[in-house]
């Protein structure tokens, strides 16, 4: 990988906090963007700003082919059918869209069981709880065990009887990435349908969903250098013919009369309403710019930078940071931690003096965060656009604070 161009396609890089070239080590809250993906939805503004599917005019029926040209790079790209892909604005409307049509399809009854995981996003959790208070049905929590890893005997236990099972394909704080494969099978075995949440799987691990066999795969298209607003959620056809709209209005329908509506077929059915046609089309480039760099390569470096950043870590705290997160070299490149002299919003306040950029708090997760730290815990996560020069400078200031102490 050639680190030195591939960081100077992010012009934010170049940018100045506190007196301080940016070290951004917040990649699991969002990734930063590349200028080919900047220029790219700078494009449809510039060029084809036209409403899609409806005008017979040039810029529409541009901005229409490119709307659904990146439809067939998502579903090139995670291995699916195009008419599998709906667009939606992120993960977290990817999985109420799920939830609110199984609700809506009495799919969910009184007493029926929804399976999670205890390392959920709450993007994964909320949605879940409203339909099972809506319906009646309940919902269980599968344990993580002590080396941050699903407990497959709790699994086998909890999804007896399960509707759907909803699992991270891998976690924004513990860094584990599951066995999405033996998890299915869990899952299908014991007639459930499978949804896995792959929004911090997405930019870091090649995915097929047709050799996953989940049923439904929600991503964002911001944790992928993408822009904020556009998501995917993708199902199974099978099941998307039998579910109903989540959102309704403009271009979902066939016929609209004064009696009723006849809706699209999917996935127009589920995209009411004017989307971000702009992020379609810098989706699309991110994409591309991913598949230029490989996949391959981008696990090298992060799994490079993660090592180093542990090892320093460990060398400079003298056992006076913990540590929460999974170590193994197929976990995500995130390193979730606490020194227990500092509160971790004032470790990220002082890191920010420095021109660093980490995460404090509970970091959407709250009820696997809690489980180790009431109060919150730091977390540091990387991307294939870091470098080891920026972890050095990270532990060289974290040293400095830590002495301070």
């Amino acid at each position: 990988m050639n680190i030195k161009k591939i960081r100077k396609d992010f012009p934010i890089l170049k940018r100045i906090v506190n007196k301080k070239k940016i070290v951004y080590f917040d990649n699991a809250a969002t990734t930063l963007k590349p200028i080919q993906i900047i220029n790219a939805e700078k494009e449809y503004y510039e060029k084809n700003c036209a409403n899609i599917h409806r005008g017979l005019h040039e810029m529409s029926e541009n901005a229409t082919i490119s709307y659904e040209k990146t439809r067939e790079k998502v579903a090139e790209f995670v291995g699916a059918k195009k008419e599998e892909v709906i667009f939606t604005k992120n993960t977290t409307e990817s999985l109420n869209l799920v939830a609110y049509s199984f609700m809506n399809n009495n799919f969910l009854k009184k007493g029926d069981k929804i399976v999670l995981s205890e390392m959920e996003h709450h993007s994964n959790i909320v949605p879940w709880q409203f339909i099972a208070k809506k319906t009646g049905a309940k919902i269980e929590f599968v344990n993580i065990n002590n080396e941050f890893e699903v407990d497959f005997n709790d699994l086998e236990k909890k999804v007896s009887g399960a509707k759907i099972v909803s699992f991270s394909g891998a976690s924004n704080t513990i860094a584990t990435i599951p066995n999405l494969k033996k998890i299915e099978k869990i899952v299908h075995d014991n007639n459930a349908l499978f949804c896995v949440d792959a929004a911090q799987l997405i930019a870091h691990k090649k995915i097929n969903f047709k050799k996953i066999n989940a049923d439904f795969l929600a991503f964002s298209g911001h944790k992928m250098l993408g822009p904020t607003g556009i998501g995917c959620l993708v199902g199974k056809k099978e099941f998307l013919e039998k579910m109903s709209p989540f959102i309704f209005g403009g271009d979902m329908i066939k016929h609209v009369s004064k009696q009723k509506s006849v809706f699209e077929e999917t996935p127009k059915k589920f995209e009411g309403g004017t989307p971000n046609i702009a992020g379609t089309y810098s989706l699309r480039e991110a994409i591309t710019y991913l598949e230029k760099v490989g996949f391959d390569l981008i696990k090298k470096q992060e799994i490079n930078l993660k090592k180093i950043c542990l090892d320093g870590m460990k060398e400079i705290s003298n056992k006076e940071i913990e540590f929460y997160c999974n170590e193994k070299k197929d976990s995500s490149p995130i390193i979730l931690f606490d020194y227990k002299k500092i509160d971790c919003h004032n470790l990220a306040i002082l890191l920010n003096e420095e021109g660093i950029a980490i995460r404090s708090g509970f970091h959407c997760a709250e009820p696997i965060v809690k489980k180790y730290n009431k109060n919150g815990l730091a977390r540091a996560s990387f991307a294939f656009y870091n470098n080891e020069e920026e972890v050095n400078y990270f532990l060289n200031k974290l040293k400095e604070i830590l002495k301070q102490l």
